[in-house]
């Protein structure tokens, strides 16, 4: 169906998804790209490491079902995992190629791995940057350290986790928030005024059906099921998912490389774009 460069709008069960390809000249095995959020859009990734990554590659571009520049589902619930991997599994029936590679950075990473679980044989390598893990606590208490190190104020003794968890984001502003992310704070500036550009409406409810649905089988336990080639990116100063997140995930896959890259924190496609690219396409070569 994509012969050319250029932006689609293609219905993928039921909804119009945006869809974006580069770099089809190359000739590759194509790259999905899979943003995170969740809730999130790539319009600041297509102009970072992505415009970068397509000189070498073919990349293929696509916002999840509610986000960006694709139509919401007429039901608030339908985010669940089980709905973007079938709409994942409806983008690659148009594509056309066999099998693809995926780079997802954050969630996305996280959903990339699910997608790769559920359809193996349509996977062929994955590229993972700054992975979550959203059902394990680990993730949260990372979240929470990482708070307490840039100055955030609310974490209270003798709450639970969560409580804390929950009272940190609540109380986060536009300015503590950028100091989780991002350990350049001139890249943090250029990142949010990139999302006001963009029109990014982030309205929480994919999160909330990801959180409520327990359907969901624990992803960490799946980890060692998942038999595709991986490479692992994380910023040493990641504050938000970090190293020992990545490290989790590394351990439990079964074929897979961890590299920490040393000047960012969860965006090293931002902050270290030169460096990201490099590992990306020398591992996908």
């Amino acid at each position: 169906m994509f012969k050319e460069n250029g932006e689609y709008q293609v219905t993928i069960n039921g909804i119009s998804h945006w869809v974006k390809l580069e770099g089809i000249e190359r000739g590759t095995v194509p790259m999905v790209v899979i943003h995170g959020g969740p809730g999130g859009n790539h319009y600041v990734f297509e102009r970072t490491a992505g415009s970068m990554i397509a000189k070498e590659r073919t990349i293929i571009y696509y916002e999840q079902r509610g986000c960006g520049r694709t139509d919401k589902p007429e039901d608030d619930g339908d985010y669940r995992i089980a709905d973007l991997v079938e709409d994942f599994k409806g983008l690659h029936r148009l594509l056309g190629w066999e099998r693809v590679d995926l780079l997802g950075y954050s969630f996305g990473a996280e959903l990339s791995l699910e997608i790769a679980y559920t359809l193996p044989h349509t996977v062929n390598r994955l590229v993972l940057s700054a992975p979550s893990m959203m059902q394990s606590p680990l993730q949260k208490l990372v979240q929470i350290a990482g708070f307490a190190s840039v100055g955030a104020k609310g974490i209270g003794s003798g709450a639970t986790i969560e409580e804390t968890y929950q009272a940190l984001w609540d109380h986060a502003d536009t300015t503590m928030v950028d100091k989780l992310l991002f350990q350049d704070s001139s890249l943090a500036a250029m990142n949010r005024k990139w999302w006001e550009e963009s029109g990014l409406v982030n309205t929480g409810l994919m999160m909330r059906a990801l959180e409520n649905d327990i359907s969901r089988p624990s992803l960490e336990e799946r980890l060692s099921d998942i038999p595709h080639s991986a490479l692992i990116l994380v910023g040493a100063f990641d504050r938000n998912t970090g190293i020992p997140v990545a490290s989790l995930i590394h351990d439990r896959l079964q074929h897979s490389a961890l590299a920490i890259l040393s000047k960012s924190a969860h965006f090293p496609d931002i902050e270290e774009s030169d460096v990201f690219t490099r590992y990306v396409c020398s591992f996908l070569r």
